[in-house]
């Protein structure tokens, strides 16, 4: 039998037990990670994880080979609650925005607003809430889906607010103005 690698390996739809019955894009993340052979890599940010997995089952298996470069983009990404809190936030904003769609091309007027008024929502911040609220996979909804990646991996503690000019009181009580420093965002 031909030993498989991250670099032969063609990645395939669900859990495999070992590289030898395939993988799914994140268990090809674990290897490119040096980890364990894992759907849950320790290096990968568990909202990402969870689309990616979800995706991954969803789609044939032409698309499915693009997700490859993905596999090496998510390793790294673990990262604070506030980080995984603002990625969570946007996957579930971009489901919400798909089921909008959805709902404006099957209801009508009067149901929307009857829905919106009740409060409804369809949004949850888990990878396979994002990928149901995909209607149908098109050439369109997989760029969509691989920009949102791109986007989530994006949302990162590198990210900065603005300095802000803080004013303190000193010991005599003169008042110094001086800039903050920059926090990182979500820490």
């Amino acid at each position: 039998m031909t030993a498989v690698s991250y670099q032969t390996i063609r990645l395939s739809k669900g859990k495999h037990t070992s590289p030898l019955h395939g993988a799914c894009v994140m268990e090809l993340a674990s290897m490119l990670a040096g980890e364990p052979f894992t759907d849950h890599p320790a290096s990968v940010c568990p909202v990402i994880g969870s689309l990616l997995r979800a995706y991954n089952d969803s789609i044939d298996d032409t698309r499915r080979q693009d997700l490859y470069a993905y596999a090496s983009t998510v390793v790294g990404t673990r990262a604070s609650k506030a980080v995984q809190d603002a990625r969570a936030a946007r996957l579930a904003a971009w489901a919400s925005e798909r089921y909008e769609q959805r709902r404006l091309r099957f209801l009508s007027p009067a149901r929307l607003i009857k829905i919106r008024l009740a409060g409804a929502s369809a949004t949850a911040p888990t990878g396979a809430d994002a990928v149901r609220a995909i209607s149908k996979h098109t050439d369109d909804t997989h760029a969509q889906v691989l920009a949102l990646i791109a986007e989530l991996v994006a949302i990162n503690a590198s990210a900065v607010v603005p300095a802000t000019h803080v004013t303190m009181v000193g010991a005599a009580g003169s008042r110094t103005t001086d800039r903050a420093s920059s926090v990182p965002c979500g820490e």
